[in-house]
């Protein structure tokens, strides 16, 4: 075990060092810009009639679509630290489910912009424009909930021994490298099906379901360490919050922005009542 144990150590913590590092920040930023630019040009020359007739089907004419693109992509990399912030604080890696949700609502309020003909015409902005209030809207009061959310953290440890803190956080990244493995499985699934024209699903809808038994899981890890009822509570809570944004992505307008902002509320409430009822030893 020992052996086992140092190996995952090893492989999760080159694997961050590599993602955190400031090279790789600049080259995903620079692929992140280039991915919307080439988007923009790509969907201008469809517009004007420019590319073969075989991409009339598959290359769409409003340029909101690359918006939708740019934002798609910058939500992967999201989701690839939150892997990362799992190891590091159970309380944190719910905030960046959070941020995430909240940039998904963002990139839902663009994405009405595509049922708009280009120029934009008021006539033609009815439901669409309620459903980017009520997106942005929601995202906002995310945004806002979060910045209490980080501000009320202690990031007390569970365990009593240093040992016991080592082991845990070990566990924590093995959970870690196996999302990673799992979550990098569906991308290249959809990847495939949107390629051979095939039937994908929702990836981010597919990646909080995964998460909510990733979560399950951990609760049940964090009891070897620490059977305290408000640990367990708070880190069942925790799993409970994931559930709730799961259903935000996949409920009507009004409705998600409505979920994701209960659900940064009780995230809130659960840590200030596990702040009140715990002290630090």
């Amino acid at each position: 075990m020992p052996r086992f144990s140092d190996a995952v150590n090893r492989v999760f913590d080159r694997l961050e060092t590599y993602w955190e590092g400031e090279n790789i920040r600049r080259r995903v930023a620079l692929l992140l810009v280039a991915a919307f630019l080439l988007a923009l040009a790509v969907i201008e020359l469809q517009r004007q009639n420019l590319l073969p007739d075989e991409f009339k089907d598959a290359i769409p004419r409003n340029h909101f679509y690359a918006v939708g693109l740019a934002f798609t992509l910058l939500l992967v990399v999201e989701v690839i630290g939150l892997v990362f912030s799992l190891v590091h604080s159970v309380a944190d890696s719910v905030g960046k489910q959070l941020e995430i949700l909240s940039l998904i609502l963002l990139r839902e309020s663009f994405k009405e912009f595509v049922h708009f003909d280009e120029p934009i015409r008021w006539t033609d902005v009815n439901e669409p424009v309620l459903h980017i209030l009520s997106d942005s809207t929601g995202a906002l009061l995310i945004f806002v909930a979060l910045g209490f959310y980080y501000r009320i953290q202690k990031h007390r440890p569970i365990t009593k021994t240093r040992d016991q803190q080592t082991r845990f956080i070990t566990a924590k990244k093995l959970l870690a490298l196996l999302l990673v493995l799992v979550f990098a499985a569906v991308g290249a699934h959809n990847l495939w099906g949107h390629l051979s024209g095939r039937a994908i699903y929702d990836f981010f809808s597919i990646f909080y379901t995964i998460l909510i038994f990733g979560d399950i899981l951990l609760v049940l890890i964090s009891l070897r360490y620490s059977p305290n009822y408000f640990v367990l509570f708070r880190n069942s809570g925790f799993a409970l919050t994931t559930v709730v944004i799961r259903l935000a992505l996949t409920a009507p307008p009004y409705i998600n922005a409505a979920l994701g902002v209960g659900a940064a509320l009780f995230a809130i409430g659960l840590t200030l009542a596990y702040n009140t009822f715990t002290t630090e030893e």
